[in-house]
Parts: C-alpha cells; sequence; structure tokens
C-alpha cells in the first residue's frame, strides 16, 4: 500500500484545488444557499480547470485520473468551505459507471460534457419502502409490448440535484427470464421525459443542492437508455456505490477539516486569563484529537481510491465503507469540538460553523447509514452471522 502517499502531481492537484477553494470559500457558498441558487460560477471553473472530469478517460474529454485524484478535488473544497456536493454524484457515480459499461454512443454522448461541466447527471437509487435494502427496490422496468423500447414506473426519494441535472441515472429491475427473479440495472432518464416527474422535498438542512422525490410512470425510454449489460446486476451498480462512499467520505473529511482550521485560529487568538484558550489542554487535546482523526480517516479513503482504481471491486468495497464510516465520525466530532470551542460565538453566522452541526451528520446517514456499515463489516469482513 505504499500508494496511499500522495505522489507530486496529486500534491500539486491539491494545492492548485485549494487555491481555487479559497477564492471562493464559505461566504461564497452562504450566499448561495441564502439566495436559493447553485453554485455555477464555482461549478464552471473548477470544470474549466479539469478537475471535475479528472476522473474520467482523456479519450473522452477527461484527466485520465480516477476516484483518488477526484477524492482529492472534494475534499480541499470542502476544506475551503465551499464543497460541491453535485461532484459525488454526477462524475464519480455516473461518470464511472458510463465509463465502465456504457456503449461508446452513451460515452460519446455525456463523458465529455460531464467533464467539462456543460451537463450534469443526478443518480436515482433510494425509495420511499426500500432504505438500504436494494433488493427491495420496486421500480420495474419491462419491455414495451412488441418493441424494444423499455417501460419504467416507480418512485424514488432524496434524489440530489434533480431540477438542475440533465438526466437521471434511475436504478430499476427487470425480470430475469430464466428465473422469474428481479435484478438491478441502470436507465439514462432525460429530465423532460413525459411522466417523469419531480418534487422537491422540505429540509431542514439547507444546501446549495435541494432534494427530490421522483416519480415514474411509465416512462418510456429508447433500447440505448439502459447502461451496461441487462444481466450484470449488481456489478454495475456497486461501481457507481463504492465511488459513491469514497468520495462521501472526502466530503466528510473537508467539511471537518473546515471546521478545524476555523476553531483553531479561535483557540490561538481568543485570549482569557492572560494566555489563548489553545494553551490549555481542555481546548487543544480534543482539537488534536480531532485532526488525528480526519488524518486516519483520509488514509483509508485513500487505500480504498487506490484499490478501486486499480480495479479491485472487492477489496475497495470494503474500504470504500470503512472509509465512509471513519470519515463521517471524524467529520462530526471535529464539528462539535469547532463550535465547543468557540463557545456561543461558535453558533453565530459570523463564524459559518452552526449550519456544520446539521450538515455534519449528513454522512452518517448517507448514502448509507453506519449501521449498515457496521452490518457489512461484522457479516462479509468478520465472518458472523448475518443480522437482516
Amino acid at each position: 500500500m505504499a500508494q496511499v502517499l500522495e505522489t507530486e502531481e496529486h500534491k500539486a492537484l491539491r494545492a492548485a484545488v485549494s487555491a481555487l477553494g479559497n477564492r471562493y470559500g464559505h461566504p461564497y457558498l452562504a450566499k448561495v444557499i441564502a439566495e436559493k441558487s447553485h453554485p455555477t460560477e464555482l461549478w464552471a471553473e473548477a470544470a474549466k480547470l479539469g478537475y471535475l472530469g479528472v476522473n474520467l478517460p482523456e479519450e473522452y474529454g477527461g484527466g485520465g485520473g480516477g476516484i483518488a485524484e477526484l477524492s482529492i478535488v472534494l475534499e480541499e473544497l470542502g476544506a475551503a468551505g465551499c464543497p460541491l456536493l453535485m461532484m459525488v454524484v454526477s462524475p464519480a457515480i455516473c461518470g464511472t459507471v458510463i465509463a465502465r459499461f456504457g456503449t461508446e454512443e452513451q460515452k460519446q454522448e455525456w463523458l465529455p460534457a460531464l467533464a467539462d461541466g456543460t451537463r450534469t447527471m443526478a443518480f436515482g437509487i433510494t425509495e420511499p419502502d426500500a432504505g438500504s435494502n436494494s433488493h427491495r427496490i420496486t421500480t420495474t422496468a419491462r419491455r414495451a409490448e412488441g418493441g424494444t423500447d423499455w417501460i419504467l414506473s416507480g418512485r424514488k426519494v432524496f434524489i440530489s440535484g434533480v431540477d438542475i441535472a440533465d438526466a437521471t441515472l434511475i436504478v430499476g429491475r427487470t425480470a430475469d427470464a430464466r428465473t422469474g427473479k428481479l435484478k438491478p440495472c441502470l436507465f439514462i432518464v432525460p429530465r423532460d421525459a413525459p411522466g417523469f416527474g419531480r418534487r422537491q422535498i422540505d429540509m431542514e438542512l439547507h444546501g446549495a443542492e435541494k432534494q427530490f422525490e421522483l416519480t415514474l410512470d411509465d416512462v418510456r425510454l429508447p433500447a440505448d437508455a439502459l447502461v451496461g449489460d441487462e444481466d450484470a446486476g449488481l456489478l454495475q451498480l456497486f461501481a457507481g456505490l463504492n465511488p459513491e462512499r469514497i468520495m462521501t467520505a472526502a466530503f466528510a473529511i473537508g467539511m471537518g477539516r473546515y471546521a478545524l482550521s476555523k476553531a483553531l485560529v479561535y483557540a490561538r487568538e481568543r485570549t482569557v486569563w492572560r494566555e489563548p484558550i489553545g494553551a490549555h489542554q481542555a481546548i487543544a487535546h480534543p482539537l488534536a484529537q480531532a485532526h488525528i482523526d480526519l488524518e486516519l480517516a483520509r488514509l483509508m479513503m485513500q487505500k480504498a481510491a487506490h484499490l478501486y482504481d486499480a480495479g479491485d471491486d472487492v477489496g475497495a468495497g470494503e474500504a470504500a465503507n470503512m472509509a465512509k464510516y471513519a470519515a463521517a465520525e471524524a467529520c462530526v466530532k471535529a464539528v462539535d469540538q469547532s463550535v465547543h470551542t468557540l463557545g456561543g460565538n461558535g453558533l453565530t453566522g459570523e463564524f459559518g460553523l452552526a449550519s456544520l452541526i446539521t450538515a455534519s451528520r449528513v454522512a452518517r446517514i448517507a448514502p448509507v447509514s453506519r449501521e449498515m456499515i457496521l452490518n457489512y463489516v461484522s457479516h462479509q469482513t468478520l465472518g458472523l452471522p448475518k443480522s437482516y
């Protein structure tokens, strides 16, 4: 695992993205959220500089890197206080799936546009009654009678960025002619497809990316809307879910770093009883622990990204789940300790930390809960009896 130590190219990428993020910073994102707008300027500049498509193949306009490079981009934007959540969805999940399993036509149509930021794609898997159990997904796809078209019917919930996405990569299930059982398949559904509806969900969490419930009422799609092999099933699905977990870890680590940086400045400057509060171990030690936890989570994230980019899907699955778990826990603790370090100031708008109390919990919940990750590790890694 010598590859977990970053190359000079990785360090240069990290520095360049950090510079971009610091030109925008948290005030920019806070303004976007307050105006109920979208971070279009930052998205466009990140795309122009090649950061959005750094993981996509060079022959389709990407940077030729992998999830390792893309996770660096998201982490550094997060550390600057302006993460782009749609990076988790558009280039990481959808771009990766299309690059690995799409037809040549699908690659030509989508990958250059995803890389240069002119088009975005959402990802629809979660359902009201399915949750973490993808085997209970009820969105079904059937062949149109007497033709090659597909008919999709079902519902999805908590789908990010559908209002700005040109299409949504929908996880449906098709009947296996040999067994009669349903298996997962992926379909590109254009935003203006007849029968494809959306409703914004009212969230207490205020972010630049809105959440939606989707309805697919006999949405008719051409045969080439199917991504990959109809019989590949879970292989194709987890080709997108492992990068999602790795990128969620990057999102959480960046957020934790941003919160910690604010707390450190405050602890160095805030003076009580003739010395900075950071001189007291009751303040210093918890912040040091938060830093250690974030660094350890990053190591696991780098391991997961390395395994995934090397083509080890099984190894990446375990590491990606562990990275997401570790990063979420580290992020929540870093945010909590940072707010606590500032005391009452940590709850004011001036310092930009209070909103992170809610936002940091997202990584514990989505895209898979920490409890389901513990189920995975106890069963898959430790060989304990399955509990679900």
